[in-house]
């Protein structure tokens, strides 16, 4: 039996508890690609079947996806900024929004304590990931 790969980091996404299924999707489809930009180093080699098909590559380490309430979401936030981590937010407005130039002026528009923040994303050593997002739980 191989040994289980053990990363020293985590890629983590925390959604608010009270989205819909559609919503949550969405939300955590928009956070990995802001991950995935700015650290290409976390992803993988392209795919190939056994036919030679090319497919896209992907991250080489799993995404773990947590649920919290408002508040669990806020401290999250604050504990992230505090430890100079970057994060991918993802507030409500964007819900009425439809292109990246709107997404952004949505998210300029509010001050950083009034964010209605719906999910983050974030990548750190697992400890640290951990400690930020204390008080969430596994998605269900």
């Amino acid at each position: 039996m191989t040994e289980p790969i053990r990363f020293p980091t985590k890629i983590a996404v925390l959604l608010r508890n009270d989205l819909a299924g559609w919503q949550r999707l969405n939300v955590t489809a928009f956070l990995v690609s802001g991950i995935a930009s700015t650290l290409p180093e976390l992803v993988g080699e392209e795919y190939r079947d056994a036919d030679g098909t090319g497919y896209l590559p992907m991250f080489g380490q799993p995404v773990l996806v947590f649920a919290g309430d408002r508040a669990t979401l806020v401290g999250a936030h604050s504990r992230g900024l505090a430890r100079g981590l970057r994060l991918a937010i993802f507030t409500a407005e964007l819900f009425a929004t439809g292109n990246d130039r709107d997404n952004r002026a949505a998210v300029q528009a509010v001050g950083r304590e009034k964010l209605d923040l719906v999910g983050l994303a974030l990548h750190a050593p697992r400890n640290v990931v951990d400690k930020v997002l204390k008080g969430a739980s596994m998605h269900p």
